[in-house]
């Protein structure tokens, strides 16, 4: 069960990893201020509840064997003694809390949170907002019971235990990494009573069963076990069998999330550093906040009106055409694709989106191709960060998400990486990961490797060209990786002028 920003999706995967049956209930996102996102909490049980009973319903309650979740990492919401939220929870894509990463800097830090959580400064995680909400609203600390991420407040709506998975916990930047808890010494700097967050278990533990009463409103027998889980990037690598060094899965969902295996722990700017899905494990990941995001806002605004045109095509479609039949490197066009931020390297929570090289020559096509390309260059980069971290070359790509679905961006990125690609056979892969890690907890397989290797799969492979990978080499190595520290000030600058105009 996938509890994402958007929707709740439950799906019942076989000892095969094949897709028995499956269900989806979307709910709302809200904006009270420009740059702040928030959601019900109780629309997440709601939807769970739904998607669920469909589940069951479809399959047979009885062939349930065991569930576990999977969810949108950062989000947290404050609740009272019977899990009633206390305000709405505070989504990973708000960014209220940027004065509050430099509060962080001087209080703290940022090199000595990064060491100890394996994550540099960011709006995304959840950590500047909880001191955002200790300024701000102070009573809702005072009055919170526990402060839960997603899996933590479902895993109570189901069985009852204040109880979270540690790689689910890990991204609210709060986990001492090494000692694989809440970091006290953190908590005891920034003033967090320790007791307001619930007790964590290795992932793929069974860490309760499904209750009478979330019996009668999921559709769930009663005693079903419940399953340690992962938030929803480490689970997509887990689902692509991501196990071991060697190979990389590139999720191109809403968002681009990239991650390796490391068996042990290692930070660096370069990527932020999680709890893996397997126990005693991490994943070295990359993420970037505009992946299809950057897309769709691209053919939403600027897309061609295919339906003056008449033709059979969507704009998107219509597009990724014209665009393979560009030459590499989109005439001279080049895309830096931080529309929504960027994490690693930078940790830059102002930076935007850069575009040079236009000439008259220039059409949508070429817009369209760039951004692509942008993303795969800022993929490669990352990576490099992680081989060269983590000591082990990276061979393989294992795509996944919406953007996969592309054979063009699948076959940029070989050519960007000079890596092969590989692209997953579901799309699903995060729902997946879920999936194998309720399958090793019940004994279908020994070992959480072994139930990957058994339940998961690939199909179309894309080789890179060799003669196109040295034009893209040549590209990144010389244009690409200087953009943004030559125009980091002057960016930096502008973001602070409108922040400023914002708070006045």
């Amino acid at each position: 069960m996938d509890s994402s920003t958007t929707a709740v999706k439950a799906i019942a995967w076989d000892k095969q990893g094949r897709t028995v049956a499956q269900s989806r209930a979307s709910f709302e996102m809200f904006s009270p201020q420009p740059n702040w996102y928030e959601q019900r909490a109780e629309d997440w049980w709601t939807s769970l509840c739904s998607v669920l009973r469909s589940v069951t319903a479809q399959v047979g309650v009885g062939r349930v064997a065991a569930m576990c979740i999977t969810h949108q990492r950062e989000t947290f919401v404050p609740v009272d003694e019977n899990c009633q939220p206390i305000r709405n929870a505070i989504l990973w894509l708000d960014e209220r809390s940027r004065l509050q990463l430099d509060e962080l800097d001087q209080r703290v830090g940022n090199d000595v949170i990064h060491a100890i959580t394996g994550k540099g400064p960011s709006t995304k995680q959840s950590l500047p907002k909880l001191v955002w909400l200790q300024q701000h609203e102070p009573e809702v600390i005072r009055r919170a019971y526990k402060i839960l991420d997603v899996h933590a407040f479902l895993v109570y709506r189901l069985t009852g235990r204040w109880v979270t998975s540690l790689p689910c916990a890990d991204p609210m930047g709060l986990i001492d990494m090494q000692a694989g808890d809440w970091s006290h010494e953190l908590m005891h700097k920034l003033g967090f009573d320790p007791a307001k967050f619930v007790d964590i278990v290795p992932p793929g533990s069974v860490l309760g069963e499904v209750n009478e009463r979330a019996a009668e409103l999921t559709g769930l027998n009663p005693g079903t076990p419940i399953v340690a889980g992962a938030g929803d990037g480490q689970s997509a690598g887990l689902g692509a069998n991501i196990t071991s060094p060697g190979k990389a899965y590139l999720n191109l969902g809403t968002a681009m999330v990239s991650g390796a295996h490391s068996d042990t722990y290692v930070h660096s700017q370069y990527f932020r550093t999680l709890c893996s899905p397997i126990a005693g494990a991490f994943v070295p990941e990359e993420v970037l906040g505009g992946g299809t995001f950057t897309v769709s806002w691209f053919v939403d605004q600027f897309g061609p009106d295919v339906g003056n045109l008449k033709l059979p095509l969507t704009a998107e479609e219509l597009l990724e055409v014209a665009a393979s039949k560009l030459p590499p490197g989109s005439l001279g066009l080049m895309l830096v694709p931080y529309w929504n931020a960027v994490m690693p390297p930078y940790w830059d929570a102002g930076a935007t989106g850069i575009t040079i090289g236009w000439t008259g020559a220039h059409r949508r096509e070429h817009f369209y191709r760039a951004i692509l390309e942008g993303i795969a260059y800022e993929h490669r980069l990352a990576m490099e960060g992680v081989a060269k971290a983590t000591g082990h070359e990276l061979d393989e790509f294992i795509l996944m998400g919406g953007g996969s679905r592309s054979g063009l961006w699948c076959q940029i990125v070989a050519d960007v990486t000079g890596r092969k690609v590989t692209r997953a056979s579901t799309t699903e892969a995060t729902n997946l990961g879920a999936g194998i890690l309720a399958a090793a907890a019940v004994g279908w397989y020994g070992t959480v490797r072994d139930a990957a290797a058994a339940m998961t799969s690939t199909e179309q492979r894309f080789e890179p060209s060799e003669k196109t990978h040295k034009i893209y080499d040549r590209l990144y190595k010389e244009v690409y990786v200087g953009i943004f520290p030559a125009l980091q000030t002057y960016v930096d600058r502008l973001t602070a002028l409108t922040y400023d105009h914002d708070e006045r």
